[in-house]
């Protein structure tokens, strides 16, 4: 019976969005030029293009029965600014990033870097998903698979 007084343990998932601004270009060390305009078209334009990201960040966990919460907010946020804020803001991703260096930067490949960050940064199995839209139309999930 779920009650006030319930000894039943509740999963709650908290999602914080936050938006970032950055530039690259679609382009693999491991494809010819002329495959790279093949496979990426516009998006591997020499001089790159950018973006306004959004981002949501969801964890999941249980209900701490004192405080009310699976997270305080503000210590998500703080990783949340550390992890992708502080690294990725009005940056350009191939060039200001190291792990895109050789890591072609898609939003799949944005996706597993915030996961991976984040994932070292947060309580060990709390993070559940990270969602980027990249454009209204293009959204990536990624949930550490």
């Amino acid at each position: 019976m779920a009650g006030s007084g319930s000894a039943a343990e509740r999963i709650g998932y908290i999602t914080r969005v936050q938006s970032f601004s950055a530039c690259h270009r679609l382009h693999s060390v491991h494809l010819s030029d002329e495959e790279n305009k093949r496979v990426y078209g516009k998006c591997n334009n020499p001089n790159g293009h950018g973006h306004n990201y959004k981002v949501e960040v969801t964890v999941r966990g249980k209900i701490d029965r004192l405080t009310g919460m699976v997270m305080n907010l503000t210590d998500l946020k703080r990783c949340i600014e550390d992890v992708i804020m502080t690294p990725l803001d009005h940056k350009n991703l191939d060039k200001d990033v190291p792990y895109f260096a050789s890591i072609v930067s898609t939003t799949e490949n944005v996706a597993v870097y915030i996961w991976d960050n984040m994932a070292k940064v947060l309580p060990p199995g709390l993070l559940y998903e990270i969602k980027i839209y990249e454009t209204d139309k293009n959204v990536v999930v990624y949930r550490g698979e």
